[in-house]
């Protein structure tokens, strides 16, 4: 059964913060859209945010986001597209702020308003929260957060459909959010354009399907798919568009015009991607069950998705913490034909030995060889008898720094005091990194107040 009726576009134009820059454009530019989401936020991505705030507190949201708008949001106003996205990192204050004189500098005074969310950000209210008893207890270990509190780095509450809907109904042209849910940015306009009301549970998980389809950009269109790929054109690949219906179903497509492809396979691997129990996807706004989620290819990158079925969601929200968890640096060396993994292997044996006389007691050492069988081991069959060339990497982890820093003078030396034809190592000394962990929690929704405004620029 085909769909017919009123449906609200919504394009996705950014699966990640560093995600392609014409994206977002091209979506803008190419064809009829209504809504262009963006999800910039990884867990990594917020504590990445957080020590730029710390350095800097006019920074702390993806700075990538102030320009691109300067480039589409002429555009927008012009044809009435309406943009969410989670720009706003751990400071949206901040990039409302430079939103709003973006807008300005394009010569759209008084045309734009600009709509913030904050209130997910928990960091100054950790403690109060502790002495409260909400332990914020890992969600996959039980350990309580008093183990890692001298390390946080940052500590954010995943907002739902709720506040975005209310920057909407204010009129907000751009809603701006810190952490929200990926799926959030894509079904909250679908509840607000098609009046939903917040119990009807299987609308509700019908787009929260659409939002997990949308929320990777173009990894729903053909993008890292392993079905047909060769075929794919990449150079100018179409992001997906969620078409929606006030009845729960929705078609997923893709500007003609553009590259990649819209096929049953290459929605159902996006729909695979992050999964846990497929039974209970859960979200602050419903729980989606996609057992029930029917596929149908409509037409040619048109796939229509319906039969989903919802219920209700819990009494908490999720809680992305991060944490310092000590140091890390990885360090490459290439190897030449001849006896090129057997170099590698007494590189990586000379290595080893030489910080184990040096007492450093590192957390773990690991070792690869690229380009003999590291991306698949075993599965990888017989390696040839003499391969062209090894890449040794290799890596350590730390409590400390120092002994990383140790680590890569002691990577350095093998060029000369190693096993012969070493390359590749023209870059230097590997740098040393922070290494951050998540610690995954929960929070009751009453501790969490969400809070919206909206400004004219």
């Amino acid at each position: 059964m085909s769909i017919s009726g009123k449906s609200v576009r919504i394009a996705s134009g950014q699966g990640f913060w560093g995600d392609w820059l014409e994206a977002p454009v091209r979506q803008v530019e190419v064809g009829p859209i209504d809504y262009l989401v963006m999800d910039y936020l990884a867990e990594v991505t917020m504590s990445i945010l957080q020590k730029q705030r710390n350095r800097d507190p006019s920074q702390g949201y993806a700075r990538d986001f102030v320009p691109l708008l300067g480039r589409i949001l002429p555009l927008c106003v012009e044809k009435g597209v309406r943009v969410i996205a989670n720009a706003g990192g751990v400071n949206p204050l901040s990039c409302r702020d430079a939103v709003l004189e973006t807008a300005q500098a394009a010569g759209l005074a008084g045309q734009v308003r600009i709509g913030v969310i904050t209130g997910d950000d928990l960091m100054e209210r950790l403690d109060d929260l502790l002495s409260q008893g909400v332990e914020l207890r890992n969600m996959d270990t039980g350990e309580p957060l008093t183990m890692v509190r001298d390390r946080i780095q940052s500590a954010n509450a995943y907002l739902g459909a709720g506040p975005i809907i209310a920057a909407l109904e204010r009129g907000a042209e751009v809603v701006i959010a810190g952490r929200t849910t990926d799926t959030a940015l894509t079904y909250a306009p679908m509840m607000f354009e098609h009046a939903w009301p917040a119990d009807d549970w299987d609308k509700i998980a019908a787009g929260v399907v659409a939002g997990h389809i949308n929320e990777c950009g173009a990894q729903a269109t053909g993008g890292n798919t392993g079905v047909d790929w060769q075929s794919i054109d990449y150079s100018d690949i179409g992001y997906p568009i969620i078409e929606s219906h006030a009845d729960g179903q929705f078609i997923v497509t893709k500007h003609e015009a553009l590259g990649g492809r819209v096929t049953v396979p290459t929605v159902s691997e996006q729909l695979l991607y992050e999964m846990g129990d497929p039974a209970e996807y859960i979200t602050p706004d419903c729980t989606a069950d996609f057992r029930t989620i029917q596929l149908e290819q409509e037409a040619v990158d048109r796939v229509r998705v319906f039969g989903v079925r919802g219920a209700p969601p819990t009494e908490m929200l999720k809680v992305s913490v991060s944490y310092l968890a000590g140091y890390k640096a990885v360090g490459t060396m290439t190897y030449s034909w001849p006896d090129a993994l057997e170099k590698a292997r007494a590189a990586d044996r000379t290595i080893r030995a030489r910080l184990e006389r040096l007492g450093l007691g590192f957390a773990e050492v690991h070792t690869e060889y690229l380009g003999a069988g590291a991306c698949h081991g075993p599965l990888a069959g017989p390696l040839p008898p003499d391969l062209p060339e090894v890449e040794l990497r290799i890596g350590v982890k730390h409590s400390e720094r120092p002994p990383v820093d140790r680590f890569t003078r002691e990577i350095a030396a093998l060029i000369l005091a190693g096993p012969p034809t070493a390359t590749g190592f023209a870059g230097g000394r590997p740098r040393v990194q922070e290494m951050v962990a998540y610690w995954p929690a929960l929070v009751p929704k009453k501790q969490i107040e969400p809070r919206v405004s909206v400004e004219v620029a």
